[in-house]
Parts: C-alpha cells; structure tokens; sequence
C-alpha cells in the first residue's frame, strides 16, 4: 500500500487556548494512539489533501520537526460544520507485525454482459473492511465484472486470498447486475433469471450484511 508523508511539529500544549490558535494559524491538531502514551502533534491543513481528498487507502508517516516518525493510518477526522475545514485528526500507530484493519476502495475492471444489455450495475459497498499486517494491505481490491449478467451477483467469498482477511459476513453482495426496463435478456440471462430474479431492492442484501 502506498504511504504519504506528513510532517508536523510535536505539541507542547493541549488546551483549548492552544488548540485555538493552532488552527488559526491554519495548523490541524492530531494525536496518534496506539503506541505506549497517545502523542499529540500539529500540521498544516494543506498536509492533509492528498489523504483525505482521495478516494485511494493509504497509510501514513508521521515525520515530526524532532526527528521521530510514526507509522499510522488515519482512525478520524473532524471537519468545521460551516466551513469544512479539517479541525481535528486522529491517526493509529501501526507495527509491521501487527494486524489492522482498514477500508479498502473497490474498483472495477471489464465490461459487464449484463449491463451491455442494458441492466444496471449495483456496488453496495464502494469500501470493504479488510484485516492484515501493513505490508499486505492492498492499494484497492480489484473486480472483474465482465462474467456478470442480468440477475448476477458477486459475493465476497469469490474475493479470498491469502494476503488479507474481509471482515464481511461470506452471504455479502460486492456488486450485481439487475434488471432494468429497457434491459435486453438473451438466452443466459434467461436462464439466470429463472433460478432466481433479483430482489426488486437492495434492503435485504444491505441488512445481511450488518454487524
């Protein structure tokens, strides 16, 4: 998985005062837990576009103005209700020996037989939560949607590998092809169709795969 880097300055003083002014100063109060004391740090807001404003998973190297560094991925962050600004970020040190978990984007590859014939792609999940050691995590996890036709379905069994565990129920749904009005069915997708149509909405798939 590809790493940024962010470079910050360990803080001193933690109180609201201090905070205040931190972020007028156009810097983002953070703290890393996970290690033996949670570490309290800031950055400037721009520090964080290319984590935050980005639809890839990354980890993160925390390089303070000290000399220290810090291996983490990003567990929360806060945003001004009014302005949007970052306000406030917590990261998640990580130990190359230690498992985490984290979301992982899902991206699609091929063109669907299904949707060609003009049924409809659904992904209820564009993120799926996976658990490995740093080195394993994945950049996105990869689907090719060619074999799909109406009334198909991908479930997250066919997913599995060795590398990284999904933290998803194995009856979860990644993606399907349903039937739409203007769909046109040929033989296969006939046959699909009469083992079982597709429900006409997502809410039991969805529900299934609550924990």
């Amino acid at each position: 998985m590809k790493s940024i880097t962010i470079n910050g300055s360990q803080r001193e003083s933690v109180g609201k005062k201090a905070t205040k002014a931190l972020r007028n100063a156009g810097q983002v109060p953070c703290v890393i837990y996970g290690g033996d004391k949670a570490l309290h740090f800031s950055a400037p807001e721009l520090a964080f576009s290319k984590l935050v404003y980005t639809p890839n998973a990354h980890t993160v190297v925390i390089a303070l103005d000290n000399g220290e560094e810090y291996n983490a991925v990003m567990q929360d962050i806060q945003f001004h209700p009014v302005t949007d600004r970052i306000t406030h970020v917590d990261f998640y040190q990580i130990f190359e020996n230690k498992a985490i978990t984290m979301e992982i984007p899902v991206k699609t590859i091929g063109s669907s037989k299904g949707v060609m014939n003009g049924g409809n792609l659904r992904m209820p999940y564009r993120k799926l939560r996976v658990k490995a050691i740093p080195s394993k995590l994945p950049d996105f996890i990869e689907i090719d949607i060619t074999p799909l036709k109406i009334g198909s379905k991908f479930y997250i069994t066919e997913l599995e590998n060795e590398d990284y565990k999904f933290l998803h129920p194995d009856n979860t749904v990644v993606c399907q092809v349903r039937r739409s009005r203007l769909a046109v069915v040929d033989a296969d997708d006939d046959d699909d169709d009469e083992a079982g149509d597709v429900p006409a909405t997502e809410t039991d798939d969805v529900a299934a795969v609550k924990e």
